[in-house]
């Protein structure tokens, strides 16, 4: 696993680091490629992103646990940086099911991988809390000894419950159950995010890119932060273009939209390298 292992302690560093970085969202091998060529320095899987590109909506009953890991095993192969995974709600309840999924991760390559609280139940959309933080016990445990870096997720501000001093409180027992990162997806202002930042002792990711005000990476960093993902919106931006050049066919028979599109002579670059494989 030398070169697994190689991968882990480069993106570990990368949160020992002054400032913030961004690790941004493929959804496939080819936009991973595409960001991996910018200088990004690690790659962060999105099953918003994986989902919208089968046709399917971003949910718990969207993609399978196989669906996901074939995607991230896809995106690991096609670059040589370190790549971290959505890994859902570890897909299951159970403590065991989410220690499963973070053994069944590391082999295909990842080195690193979240695991959230929320249950995919409208009714009852957050774990209790206890539960919460068995399942983050279990995956810890699951990922010790092991290249693998752990992102524990509290979903609060996902699902309706704009708690924050409950959100606080699980990222807190999280961190005391061993997680490396903690997440709080949908922190409404950045002085919510300030205060968490403020409240923990592990490294903040926070995403941008969804609704509400977005703020700079020298104002995220100032914050607290120390790494910022972008989730789906990277692939709803793709989308977008792909929307904006249709709606300029269809109804005008134009196609100016292909002056702004990536020339094929850059694409056929960027997908003819071959990186070797390096997970053993």
């Amino acid at each position: 696993m030398a070169g697994q292992q190689e991968k882990f302690t480069r993106l570990k560093a990368l949160h020992a680091q002054d400032g913030a970085f961004v690790i941004p969202n493929p959804w496939d091998a080819g936009s991973a490629r595409l960001l991996a060529s910018l200088g990004f320095e690690a790659l962060a899987t999105t099953s918003a992103g994986l989902a919208f590109s089968k046709g399917k909506r971003d949910s718990f009953a969207g993609l399978s646990r196989t669906e996901i890991l074939e995607n991230a095993a896809e995106i690991v192969a096609a670059t040589d940086l370190p790549v971290s995974a959505d890994l859902e709600d570890g897909f299951g309840p159970a403590p065991e099911t989410c220690a499963e999924t973070i053994r069944m991760a590391c082999e295909t390559g990842l080195v690193g991988g979240s695991i959230e609280d929320a249950t995919g139940d409208a009714d009852a959309p957050i774990h209790d809390f206890s539960l919460a933080v068995e399942r983050v016990q279990a995956a810890v445990e699951a990922a010790r000894g092991l290249p693998f870096l752990l992102t524990a997720r509290a979903e609060n501000h996902l699902w309706g419950r704009p708690d924050l001093d409950d959100t606080v409180r699980r990222l807190q027992a999280f961190s005391q159950a061993g997680a490396d990162v903690l997440y709080a997806p949908g922190l409404p202002d950045i002085e919510a995010i300030r205060t968490v930042c403020q409240a923990v002792d592990k490294p903040v990711n926070v995403v941008m890119g969804l609704k509400g005000k977005s703020y700079s990476v020298d104002e995220l960093a100032a914050a607290g932060v120390r790494r910022i993902s972008v989730g789906g919106s990277f692939a709803r931006a793709a989308l977008g273009a792909l929307m904006r050049a249709a709606e300029e066919v269809k109804p005008s028979g134009t196609f100016s939209y292909a002056d702004e599109a990536l020339p094929d002579a850059a694409a056929s670059r960027l997908m003819s390298q071959q990186r070797p494989a390096t997970r053993s």
